[in-house]
């Protein structure tokens, strides 16, 4: 099931001990301008799929930050959200898994599941055999980050 939260307020996220994001909701709108986002137009066509994954986190997480808790300058001072900052502070490993995961990892599982395998046979074609070559309809497996 679907579970549809109408609200357009922003929330809170807690994404580490000591850091707090406020996120506007992750739309189709967001999503869509994020990957017209400019900064990939100069990614390399050949570049791996992490690449791709870092980039699009960015440009996502640059429209919907509004705001946050924990993140400062060398001298320990807040610093205000910009979009250098947020660049900066999703290069920062365990920020960027904790982002995908509690921010964009909802929306991902949503895309993958209209990927998913067929429902179980019922009714007539139940009891009917696989007459293909598996070695000929294989899908190629990928391995997300």
């Amino acid at each position: 099931m679907i579970r549809l939260n109408l609200s357009a307020e922003p929330r809170w996220i807690d994404l580490l001990p000591g850091l707090r994001l406020q996120t506007a909701p992750v739309t189709t709108a967001i999503m869509a301008s994020a990957r017209a986002d400019s900064s990939l137009d100069s990614l390399d066509q050949n570049a791996p799929k992490e690449v791709l994954a870092v980039a699009m986190a960015k440009a996502v997480a640059r429209r919907i930050v509004t705001d946050w808790e924990g993140v400062g300058d060398d001298g320990g001072n807040a610093v205000a959200v910009t979009p250098e900052g947020i660049d900066a502070l999703l290069d920062v490993w365990p920020v960027f898994e904790a982002f995908q995961a509690q921010v964009l990892g909802p929306h991902l599982v949503l895309d993958a599941e209209k990927n998913a395998s067929a429902p179980s046979l019922n009714g007539t074609s139940e009891g009917a055999t696989d007459t293909a070559n598996p070695a000929l309809t294989a899908a190629p497996t990928a391995r997300l980050g």
